[in-house]
């Protein structure tokens, strides 16, 4: 456990900061770290019976070590999914709401609003104002640019918009 904190605490250390710092100080202070964790590991595993539940959990992670040690090679990647999970934890909560959805196209297009209601509140957009402002243009707007209008890019044009009209 002492490995694993070391580990966390380091990366709450550069919480915040763009992937091309994170990634620096991941291969400097962490990804040392990691490879101890993965030494110690498989050192401990040797010594015990394979059907220790400890080993078993340690078997687990050790089969995925090149996924967890993903997050070292990218600094886009966080070390947990807690992000992820947090935004999943509203479907969960209303999942007997969306067995009725009318049907599975219905559910696979309240799935898709609700990916893109996640995704603009992930990029600190306010969903209603994109979606409206989305939905207002969407028609005229070319096909070949649509990725204009995605949370980010449309945050970025608000700014620049407000920034020129200042």
């Amino acid at each position: 456990m002492r490995r694993i904190d070391a580990i966390f605490a380091a990366e709450r250390a550069i919480n915040g900061l763009p992937a091309e710092q994170r990634l620096a100080v991941r291969g400097q202070q962490i990804a040392p770290l990691v490879a101890e964790l993965e030494t110690w590991m498989r050192e401990q595993r040797a010594r015990m019976s394979r059907h220790a539940e400890v080993g078993k959990a340690m078997d687990y992670m050790l089969t995925r070590w090149e996924a967890f040690c993903r997050f070292l090679t990218d600094g886009r990647i966080c070390l947990t999914n807690n992000a992820a999970e947090r935004e999943l934890r509203g479907v969960a909560l209303g999942r007997k709401a969306w067995m009725f959805a009318g049907s599975d196209r219905g559910g696979e297009r309240a799935a898709a609003m609700y990916s893109l209601i996640a995704t603009a509140k992930l990029n600190d957009v306010d969903p209603r104002a994109w979606l409206a402002d989305v939905l207002a243009r969407i028609a005229d707007h070319p096909a070949s640019r649509l990725h204009e209008l995605l949370p980010w890019h449309w945050k970025a044009a608000r700014t620049a918009k407000t920034a020129d009209a200042a």
